[in-house]
């Protein structure tokens, strides 16, 4: 089971359950739709509550099922949102733990959400050559304005969701057990209140000058790379306009990007370092040896990057070699490095 349903009370209560990060694949998605209808079809039933298991809310869509026949399956992550969306009975996702991706764009599409004090949110699409493909581009600008939408969706990291309490992101942090306060709101405030859509919400424009200078300020940082420009291009449209004709430019926008040699570069990247976390043959709760000092031979090129690897882990390194001047010009070599990576505010 990829999602539960139970009632409490005149709440319904649906479950991610999918570990390790409740990604929204194919059977996530077919239960979490039949839970809505569940509620739907229950009279005594006046709320709906989202949440994650886990210690989270979700991680976002899985990307193993990308262009496979089971990212296009219905129902697709667009369409459970556009239920969740448009269902009578006021839908509150329940956010803890972190919410990203497709996961903060289903929440984007609940009426209400409610975050533990340390929730973290992200849209982090970008990171893979993507941008969000499911509503967030269009949603998140009306829930808390563009430019901070475009902060998040072009920069792609994780931010504190409690940062944001005065938007229309958050609507109570939740002291204490989540699950009893989203419970308690949702038979309170959203029964009380109906449904609120932020697809119903306008943007207010940024200033004249707000995007050029955002497109200047990427392609300074970021090169070449073509996700964080239509990143803004599609931010921008949530504001130019309406929001189902933004929503379309918006997926035009990500299927292009997805069927890119950019993209399928970061995706294959991404599941590279993962396969090499694993060793083949060893199995994941194999007791480890802790590490608390290395000592590398050679201050060459490679020896001198692999120190650096450790010193960044913050595990003390003693580098050796056969002679003062090879160490004194091995030593210089990282200095540099740092010098370089404090000039481009990688390091403080």
């Amino acid at each position: 089971m990829t999602a539960t349903y139970a009632v409490h009370g005149n709440v319904a209560v649906i479950t991610l359950d999918n570990p390790p990060v409740n990604g929204m694949g194919f059977a996530t998605r077919s239960a979490t739709m039949r839970g809505l209808d569940s509620a739907a079809a229950d009279a005594a039933v006046q709320a709906i509550v989202i949440r994650g298991a886990n210690g989270l809310f979700s991680g976002g869509a899985d990307i193993r099922e990308f262009g496979t026949e089971k990212a296009r399956a219905e129902p697709t992550l667009m369409q459970l949102i556009a239920a969740a969306e448009s269902s009578a009975k006021p839908v509150v996702a329940a956010i803890q733990g972190v919410c990203m991706g497709g996961g903060l764009e289903l929440s984007l599409g609940c009426h209400y959400r409610v975050v533990t004090p340390d929730a973290k949110v992200a849209l982090p699409e970008v990171k893979l050559g993507l941008i969000p493909g499911a509503g967030g581009t269009q949603r998140l600008p009306r829930a808390v304005g563009a430019e901070a939408a475009l902060g998040m969706i072009v920069g792609g990291e994780q931010v504190h969701a409690a940062l944001h309490r005065e938007s229309a992101l958050v609507d109570a942090v939740i002291e204490g057990d989540l699950l009893a306060g989203a419970v308690a709101f949702a038979r309170d405030v959203a029964v009380r209140l109906g449904v609120k859509r932020l697809r119903d919400r306008s943007v207010t424009p940024p200033a004249a000058d707000f995007f050029a200078q955002a497109r200047e300020k990427v392609a300074k940082a970021r090169g070449g790379l073509a996700a964080p420009q239509r990143c803004i291009d599609a931010v921008e449209a949530s504001i130019s306009k309406p929001f189902e004709e933004g929503l379309r430019y918006e997926r035009e926008l990500f299927l292009a990007l997805m069927d890119s040699t950019e993209s399928k570069a970061m995706r294959h990247a991404f599941f590279a370092e993962r396969a090499a976390s694993k060793i083949p043959g060893v199995a994941p709760d194999t007791p480890v040896r802790r590490v608390e000092k290395v000592a590398v031979i050679g201050a060459g090129t490679m020896g001198g990057g692999i120190a650096m690897s450790f010193v960044n882990a913050g595990i003390p390194v003693v580098l050796l070699e056969m002679k003062q001047d090879a160490l004194d010009r091995g030593l210089a070599t990282i200095r540099r490095n740092y010098e370089g990576a404090v000039k481009r505010g990688k390091m403080d």
